[in-house]
């Protein structure tokens, strides 16, 4: 009997593992959660100098098969990593391990028809109409993760409560995984949380630092491939925007790739690929909205994103805004990011205090 598995990204395996569970009916292997033991695995296995998605993904599926895991399903694509589905299925296979690597993407995006027809055929008595319906329920609960996900990253640097949004968030993910839903239900759940985030307290002052998040996508969506940088910067009472999410990637990037290159007319004239043309735009948007500072985070060996640095260097000089730039590996010490992130954040406090003297002087 096949068991099925995937790579781990964040707490979007919640809606992963609710289409694959109803459209197949066979048993999925959620992989564990990413660990210092994954990225070990990974780094075992990979070459030293690819990406470290590639990393953590072969981690997840060397733990996932000792798990009993027998069908891996992979959608990764958008930059090289749309070419290193084959790359990992050889190097499974020279490590002995019986599967079958399933490879969902098509002309560079995650095709529905190809999910459909692996379904179909996992579970021969799915009908096109369950499928459409499991789907749109997916696709739902991918959104109210996402826009619920905006109000607690802007806040939690400010809760009086200690750790109430993460305990609500918990409760949240808690309702979404244990209930059968319906596009109904999922609705009501958005908003009885939203209602619930916007009750708990929290002492925010007005002028409080803000700081805009950009880069590479896994870096950004997987909490432990950039050692919680989010909850990092919260605890220093900074309100953190981010923009890249599991719903902008499937349902707006590609729409949005005309617009960014005329809204960065000024530095781009062509699109860098995977995350670099928005980590431009958005740091020439947030330049503009007066933001204190950018966070910009990679993976070691993501290329697009090298690219653009340079660039967002000149948007940093051209603007006067400060940017700090973070590249994660197997090697990244906490205490390294901790150290430069107080210094980010004492850099920005005193350019923001020598701002308002200017103010009140003038």
């Amino acid at each position: 009997m096949d068991k099925i598995t995937f790579p781990h990204m964040g707490f979007y395996y919640i809606p992963i593992t609710y289409l694959l569970k109803n459209t197949t009916k066979k048993e999925i292997i959620i992989p564990p959660k990413i660990t210092k033991k994954t990225i070990e695995i990974g780094s075992k296995h990979s070459p030293d100098y690819v990406c470290m998605p590639f990393k953590y993904n072969l981690g997840n599926f060397i733990e996932s098969l000792d798990l009993g895991a027998n069908v891996i399903l992979q959608a990764g694509g958008g930059c090289r990593y749309g070419y290193y589905a084959e790359l990992q299925e050889q190097i499974l296979k020279d490590l002995e391990y019986e599967f079958t690597l399933i490879n969902f993407i098509e002309n560079n995006r995650v095709s529905i028809a190809k999910i459909y027809h692996f379904a179909k055929k996992e579970n021969p008595q799915l009908s096109l109409v369950k499928f459409i319906y499991f789907s749109i329920n997916t696709i739902i609960m991918i959104i109210i993760m996402d826009k619920l996900s905006k109000y607690p990253r802007e806040n939690l640097g400010f809760e009086k409560k200690k750790n109430s949004f993460l305990n609500t968030q918990e409760q949240f993910l808690k309702e979404l995984k244990s209930k059968k839903h319906s596009p109904i239900s999922l609705i009501k759940l958005y908003y009885k949380y939203k209602k619930i985030y916007k009750n708990l307290p929290v002492e925010k002052p007005e002028d409080c630092i803000k700081i805009g998040l950009l880069g590479e996508l896994y870096s950004i969506m997987e909490p432990f491939s950039s050692n919680n940088i989010e909850l990092k910067l919260a605890s220093y009472g900074i309100e953190v925007h981010r923009y890249t999410t599991l719903t902008y990637l499937l349902f707006q990037k590609k729409h949005n790739i005309k617009k960014l290159l005329k809204k960065g007319k000024k530095y781009l004239k062509y699109h860098l690929g995977a995350d670099a043309t928005e980590s431009v735009v958005l740091s020439l948007e947030l330049a503009k909205k007066k933001y204190d500072g950018i966070v910009h985070i990679k993976s070691f060996g993501c290329t697009p994103e090298l690219n653009a640095m340079s660039i967002l260097e000149k948007i940093s000089n051209d603007y006067e805004i400060p940017i700090i730039y973070f590249s994660f590996d197997s090697q990244t010490s906490d205490v390294a990011i901790d150290t430069r992130i107080e210094a980010f954040y004492d850099m920005l406090l005193e350019k923001k205090n020598l701002k308002e003297k200017d103010i009140k002087f003038l």
